[in-house]
């Protein structure tokens, strides 16, 4: 049985939506994309997701079923109990233990230390109305961030992949975030050499060409966002 219609809802800056979008273009799933406000949501979307949060993956079936998946983690999973290739979580049970480790660590640690200060002073004030950026909290999002980089270019020193030898779902989340914090000019990448080339690699994949040509009104991206090499 296979779906005839999807429908993602989805907002494009947010990380999570991002990382979906790239595994459903990584598995050459034809979807309609449906822009959705996340600080605004809507009747519709409370509907398929009471709790507002995106992004929300809705499959209509041959057979009159409709399935609705609702935010990231669920929708990754969702995507690797269907007959579909690649599959993005490692085979080795060490390499897939360790790919969930990093999808966790960006889920709860980077959003809270850097999305949750960096991103909310930069775009998330500026969509909600809320005032001027917050320069302490600006300060305190920067330095989180440049640990969290640290971090992933000592992975990257020995591994092809994040998690690994074989790309997984670490490796789309960290790029669906860092992607993000990029768009706002916030990256440093000539300090961090091998992070800089894993990017690069990512970045010119089919599956992520879309996410460049996202355009956040008001905000013009970095010089470089959309060079493949950079």
């Amino acid at each position: 049985m296979s779906a005839i219609e999807r429908q993602f809802y989805h907002f494009a800056f947010d990380p999570a939506s991002r990382v979906v979008r790239m595994a459903l273009g990584e598995k050459k799933l034809d979807v309609t994309e449906i822009a959705v406000k996340y600080w605004a949501p809507t009747d519709e979307l409370l509907k398929l997701n009471p709790s507002g949060l995106l992004p929300v993956l809705v499959e209509n079936y041959e057979d009159g079923q409709t399935v609705v998946v609702c935010e990231n983690r669920a929708i990754l999973e969702h995507l690797e109990e269907l007959p579909l290739s690649p599959r993005l979580w490692p085979v080795p049970m060490q390499e897939r233990a360790e790919a969930r480790r990093l999808v966790g660590w960006f889920e709860r640690k980077f959003d809270y230390e850097v999305n949750a200060l960096l991103l909310y002073e930069k775009m998330e004030k500026r969509l909600m109305g809320h005032g001027a950026p917050d320069i302490n909290n600006l300060r305190a999002g920067r330095e989180f961030l440049r640990d969290h980089l640290s971090y992933f270019e000592s992975l990257l020193e020995t591994r092809n992949w994040l998690a690994g030898r074989s790309m997984s779902y670490a490796d789309f989340v960290c790029a669906a975030h860092l992607s993000v914090i990029d768009y706002f000019d916030e990256m440093n990448w000539q300090k961090y050499p091998h992070l800089k080339t894993w990017y690069m690699v990512i970045k010119s994949r089919p599956c992520f060409r879309p996410l460049l040509n996202d355009i956040l009104p008001g905000v013009t991206a970095a010089a470089h966002y959309k060079e493949l090499d950079f």
